[in-house]
């Protein structure tokens, strides 16, 4: 029987890229949920969903319904994944997780106690230029690993600006918006976690209420590994890349940090450089995919909500060491 979904925002993300990989996957949409009545009853015929509803516990109250995906402002995720926990529904949370590491475990929690699935929505670990540098460490191909780079300096458009740009209450700004997936992706292709993050901000013309819309800096790992950062949203011209040097070579990744499922890995030893074979495949139907695997008791989801506590863990240790100019610790508190 295909899993039943119910949206939790009438968001930009669900219509570009989750709707068609929830279908892809074989689930359904049975509703979304937007306080704008008009607003939803428009989304919902713009996108086939055959009910809209501007109250949450509408939704959540659907019995036909078995899992939702929460793309609402950050600050929102919280009471939203929690109710919808005790309603008995499964949870594909936008990132960041929340806006605090006491919401982010406060979540958990309702999820476990509810015995229901929660995942974050961190797409780039699906990558399969990703899933191949993770392999190629893992195998050794690089010796042992030393430093990293991560460029994940885009351009913000128009249609995206608003919120993530000029409410701080909401969680706005680069670092809870990219930095969270670098340190997440970081994570996922190291198999490692950070220790300590040092970080400058910068407001480039773009944020509003003193939100930074660019960030430089360098995380450490237990491992021993430093890995370099660069997140933008105001960087019109430049390329993403993920690179990762070890004792023994390099795997360099080229237009890699994106949605889409495209980009490049190289490695580079002293028998030359070789390209490696990318199995390229939508890198949201693979996290559905895994999802409703999940929710069927027959494996886990590509990024766990405790991987959203990580990666949220990190993003408020980079918010901070930006602030302070000082170097913080991670404290995930798992």
């Amino acid at each position: 029987m295909a899993v039943r979904w119910g949206l939790v925002g009438a968001s930009t993300i669900a219509k570009e890229w989750v709707i068609d990989a929830i279908r892809a996957s074989g689930g359904e949409i049975a509703s979304v949920m937007s306080t704008s009545a008009a607003r939803g009853a428009a989304y919902a015929a713009e996108n086939g969903i055959p009910k809209s509803v501007t109250a949450l516990d509408e939704l959540i109250g659907d019995p036909s319904i078995d899992a939702v995906y929460i793309s609402t402002t950050n600050e929102l995720h919280r009471d939203q994944a929690i109710a919808a926990a005790r309603a008995g529904k499964h949870i594909l949370c936008e990132k960041p997780l929340a806006i605090s590491l006491a919401d982010g475990h406060t979540m958990i929690k309702a999820a476990k106690d509810a015995g229901v699935v929660i995942a974050t929505n961190h797409h780039l670990r699906n990558a399969a230029s990703h899933r191949a540098m993770r392999e190629a460490i893992a195998s050794g191909k690089i010796g042992r690993p030393l430093s990293a780079r991560v460029f994940h300096a885009v351009y913000l458009p128009p249609h995206l600006q608003g919120w993530r740009l000029d409410k701080p209450g909401a969680g706005g700004g680069v670092i809870l918006d990219i930095t969270v997936h670098d340190a997440d992706t970081l994570r996922f292709v190291l198999n490692d976690d950070p220790t300590q993050v040092v970080a400058f901000s910068q407001s480039g013309g773009m944020g509003k209420e003193g939100l930074e819309d660019a960030v430089m800096g360098v995380m450490r790992f237990k491992s021993g590994v430093i890995a370099q950062f660069h997140d933008g949203f105001t960087t019109k011209f430049a390329e993403t890349g993920f690179e990762v040097h070890g004792t023994e070579g390099s795997l360099i990744g080229r237009n890699v940090m994106t949605q889409r499922a495209i980009g490049s890995v190289t490695l580079r030893t002293a028998d030359g450089e070789q390209h490696l074979p990318l199995d390229d495949r939508n890198l949201y139907e693979t996290a559905l995919h895994a999802f409703h695997s999940a929710i069927s008791r027959k494996g886990q989801p590509s990024a766990t909500g405790e991987d959203g506590i990580w990666s949220l863990a990190t993003g408020l240790a980079v918010v901070e060491a930006a602030r302070t100019g000082h170097a913080v610790t991670v404290k995930s508190g798992l």
